[in-house]
Formats: C-alpha cells, structure tokens, sequence
C-alpha cells in the first residue's frame, strides 16, 4: 500500500470544516462547561446537523457515506481543541453507532442508525465490568431466555455517553451460555434507555473528560426482545474485539489531536510571553520542546493514518492500530506534561487550555486498552505468546 498520507481534496475539506468549527464554536463555550462538569448538548447538536456522527456510516442509514479515515479527521481537529467534545463523538461513532453497522440485522440498522448518524440520539457500548477491566474476557453480565425476552443482571462501568438526555441505546455484552469445555459465551444485546431494571447511575467525578457523559449501569432482571440479539449468539467477543481495533485508531486520532494543540497553545504562549527582556521562546530551551513536541505530534499523525488507510483498504490492520493508539497516547501525555511546564505557573490554572489539556491526557493511556494490552497485542503479532 502507498505510504503517501496525504489527504485528498475531499478529506483536506473536511478537516477544515471541522477546524473551523472547533475554534468557532467549541472553544469559545467549552472552558465553562468543563469546569461545570456540563455535558455540551449545543455542540453536540450542531456536529450532528454537520454529520459528524454519520461520518463512516452508508447514506442509505443517514450517513455520510464516508470512511474511517474521515472520522480521524474529525476527531483530531476537535481534539485540538478539547478532548470531551472529541470523546463523544468517538464513542457515539465507534463505540455506539459500529456495532449496529458492523453486525446488526436490517431492521436493527433501519431503526437505530438514522437517528444516531444524525445525532438526534447518542449510543453507548457497555463492556467494561467493576471486576474485570482490561480483562473482557471476564464478563459477569448474564442474558438468560425467558419465553421471547432476554433477562439481563449485572453492572457495567465507566461506560462513555450511556447517561445523557440524548442516549438511546446501550449495546451490552453478557455471557448467554457455556462452551463445551465450560467458557462462557459473550453475546451483544441492545438495550434501550428507559428500559425497566435498566439504571444509570450518577455521572462518575473524574480527574478530566469533565463535559463528557461517563457512568456506572446496573441491570436488574432487566427483560428486552430477543430480537435485539446483535449479531449470532456468542459472537460478542469477537465482535467487540474488532470494535476495540477499529476504536484504538480513533483514539490515536483523538489523542494527536490533544499532542498537536499543547503545540499549538504553546507556540502561541511563548510568542506572547516575555521575560527577562525577551519572549520566552526566543530561549533554545524552549525552542527544542517545541520542536520536540511538534515531532512526536507529526508521527504520531502519521501512525494513525496508516492504520486507518489500511482498514479502509481491507488490509489487516490490528498490528498498527495497536502501535498508533500506544505511541500517540504516551505523546499526549509528554506534550501535555511539557505545554504546562512551557507555561509556568500559567499552566497549573484551569483558564489556560492546556491545563484542560493535562488534565485529560492520562486517560488516553488506559481507555480502549491500556498500554500494557497494546504491547501484549504488538509482541502477539510478531509471533509470540503472552
């Protein structure tokens, strides 16, 4: 495949587009709904009439008819900008809107995906359990049939946009039934908002992400038709690991994003602030973090076009998904940790972008897979065994 990451006149006018709008729009409303820990219904709104959340998704369902290299776009010029707004988009497109695309029935598509592509509600992905976490393998959520209805009971956590005004649909995993050799089945399930037995509990207080929806489920006999059985019976862990990689390009995406706006701001800071008798970046010092910062922002941008180019190619694409989303995800942390240091003091006060910035960095590295799991899956695919 061509190495030549480019974008084409299409994807160039997209990224503008949503350039635009995150400076336009995003940035003048979101300090205040951030530190308010609001969920940004506006924004959310106005993305959906921009077709944001349709982004990938055929024109026959509402989409856009786009690709996932697209929804990178996006995701990395919100990000520049906040990484809330970002992660909802992300986990309404990849997490909550794919699984229906990917493995749903006609009329599962037909019913959820029109109205999720254009925004008018937001989906949810339930997979991580209290005592699970990186181990999805260790699913206690159980589904058992009763006449034509599932019966659910269990509990998930930290679970993105599963509690807004707008969520309509969780899709959850739950273990259905046993192998031969005693293993439990994983299936994926839609569940409806409103759902009796279904409760959502308060919104999470987190160290960042705070204008987006994070929460705890429980389930409670929760009882919803067969039908809304996603896919075949114990394929859910298959199907939410090809979720897991086709998210973990977005992530990288979105966590560029975070490393090329600490270059941003701090460009900008060390222009406008002066010291000593000079602007600050006129110092080599801070001239060579810049340069570095702008460097690990430039590679990581190009891992996560690569993986996405070959997803959208059909080529496999697991190895690099993984690279991308653990290297761009350890450079957001470094550029937010040397965009505060550039800023001083200015840096630890919450007006200032980038302290938002560092805030929200440090989730990169463990959400859709940590960076321990990123390394296991890598070293798998050079042939060995964890």
């Amino acid at each position: 495949m061509s190495l030549d990451h480019r974008l084409t006149p299409e994807h160039e006018e997209l990224r503008r587009t949503v350039e635009a709008f995150a400076h336009d729009v995003v940035a003048p409303k979101i300090g205040d709904l951030y530190e308010r820990h609001e969920f940004p219904y506006e924004i959310v709104a106005e993305m959906g009439r921009m077709g944001l959340f349709g982004l990938p998704f055929p024109e026959e369902y509402g989409g856009m008819g786009g690709d996932y290299l697209a929804l990178g776009i996006a995701l990395e010029e919100l990000a520049r900008v906040d990484s809330s707004v970002a992660i909802t988009l992300e986990a309404g497109v990849s997490l909550g809107a794919m699984p229906i695309h990917l493995f749903g029935s006609e009329e599962q598509k037909r019913e959820w995906l029109p109205k999720m592509c254009s925004g008018e509600i937001l989906g949810a992905f339930g997979l991580t359990e209290p005592g699970a976490g990186s181990d999805a393998g260790g699913t206690r959520t159980t589904a058992v049939k009763d006449g034509d209805e599932w019966v659910i009971n269990g509990s998930k956590c930290f679970i993105t946009n599963s509690g807004t005004d707008i969520t309509g649909l969780v899709t959850v995993t739950a273990v259905t039934g046993r192998t031969a050799d005693g293993r439990p089945e994983i299936s994926s399930i839609i569940v409806p908002s409103g759902t009796p037995g279904f409760t959502v509990a308060a919104p999470y207080s987190k160290v960042g992400w705070n204008s987006s929806d994070t929460r705890e489920l429980s389930f409670d006999n929760v009882r919803v038709p067969l039908a809304n059985l996603v896919g075949a019976e114990g394929r859910g862990y298959a199907q939410f690991l090809r979720i897991l990689d086709e998210g973990r390009i977005a992530i990288s995406a979105l966590a560029t994003g975070l490393a090329q706006g600490c270059v941003d701001e701090s460009v900008k800071y060390a222009k406008e602030r002066h010291a000593f008798g000079k602007a600050i970046g006129d110092n080599q010092a801070i001239q060579f973090k810049l340069a570095d910062m702008e460097m690990r922002a430039h590679m990581a941008r190009i891992g996560w076009r690569d993986a996405a180019s070959r997803l959208v190619a059909g080529e496999p694409f697991k190895k690099e998904a993984a690279i991308a989303k653990l290297y761009s995800s350890t450079v957001a942390v470094d550029n937010a940790r040397e965009a505060t240091q550039i800023h001083g003091g200015y840096g630890f006060m919450n007006e200032y972008p980038v302290a938002r910035m560092w805030r929200d960095s440090k989730i990169l590295e463990i959400g859709e897979g940590t960076s321990e799991v990123q390394r296991m899956l890598i070293a798998r695919e050079l042939g060995f065994s964890a």
